[in-house]
């Protein structure tokens, strides 16, 4: 554990720890639960929220602001890319912002990071986008949060390829397997391509996963395609959580049977909703998702530094 001084004021400090005890998970748990009630929108994305539990992981790094000993702020920084520079995420508890101590978590990351630095700012807040200026960050990634209605489900029927065949996930006999695909159809985006089997089985320990509801493409015994889906049980939302596709499967429709696979399942769920996430300059998935009938809820966005 390291304490940078350089970001003290009042009472405040910060410590930099490789992995947090079950007490202090809790804690950041409950500030982010707080938060994402006050702000509508979650500050620490899943993968995030995942790294805070299960001991050390390599490349991540999780920052504990306390002010009189309480814990007021948290950010996680994720270096694992071997070409972007780190990632991070940050959240000040609602009723202590407007103090400075989300520019200290700020430049504490930039001093951690060696100035070279990503910073997500889910739902594209204001006061997320004053502090990016302020630390000399600037815009470069767009995600958008798109959703349509399940009901009515006008879409067609789905058509898969010749000789492809839909079936569920079986856990531990398809992980592999799904790791493989995973890995390939997303080589080009390392947050998803890079899972790992420790990431697949965190998903899997989640109350909200469901194998039904995850859906594989097959082709003379192989898989080739994907349609993961996932319910929020409390917003009675479906998420289009990932689909993926192989890439000597790709261009013939495929993907677009998947999704629609997936939307029917959801529906039949009585789920009133459907949401995505979909990159903004990914021309050719949003114009996918428009046809379906998805349009765009909120926006996620993603600063880094010039160097």
């Amino acid at each position: 554990m390291t304490t940078d001084a350089a970001t003290a004021g009042p009472g405040r400090q910060i410590s930099t720890q490789d992995e947090l005890t079950a007490e202090q998970a809790r804690a950041v748990l409950d500030l982010l639960a707080e938060a994402a009630e006050a702000d509508g929108t979650q500050a620490v994305s899943e993968q995030g929220r995942l790294q805070l539990r299960g001991g050390r992981r390599e490349g991540v790094r999780h920052l504990l602001l306390t002010v009189d000993g309480e814990l007021t702020g948290y950010a996680q920084l994720e270096d694992v890319d071997p070409v972007e520079a780190p990632a991070a995420e940050l959240v000040v508890r609602p009723s202590r912002r407007g103090r400075g101590h989300g520019r200290a978590l700020g430049s504490a990351l930039l001093a951690a990071s060696g100035k070279r630095l990503r910073v997500w700012a889910h739902g594209g807040k204001s006061a997320a986008r004053h502090l990016a200026q302020v630390l000399g960050l600037t815009l470069f990634r767009e995600l958008r949060q798109l959703r349509r209605p399940l009901a009515p489900l006008d879409i067609p029927e789905p058509v898969l390829p010749p000789g492809v065949t839909i079936r569920a996930f079986v856990p531990g006999q398809d992980d592999t397997a799904w790791l493989a695909v995973n890995a390939a159809a997303f080589a080009h985006h390392p947050e998803q391509g890079s899972l790992t089997q420790r990431d697949l089985d965190d998903r899997k320990s989640e109350p909200w996963f469901d194998p039904a509801g995850f859906f594989l493409a097959e082709r003379d015994g192989e898989i080739i395609g994907f349609h993961w889906t996932k319910t929020h049980a409390a917003e009675r939302l479906g998420e289009v959580y990932v689909v993926g596709i192989r890439p000597d499967a790709q261009g013939g429709g495929l993907g677009k049977a998947l999704t629609a696979v997936g939307l029917r399942h959801l529906a039949a769920q009585g789920l009133p909703t459907a949401m995505l996430y979909v990159d903004a300059d990914n021309t050719a998935a949003v114009t996918v998702y428009e046809r379906l009938g998805f349009t765009t809820h909120e926006v996620d966005l993603m600063y880094r530094t010039e160097s």
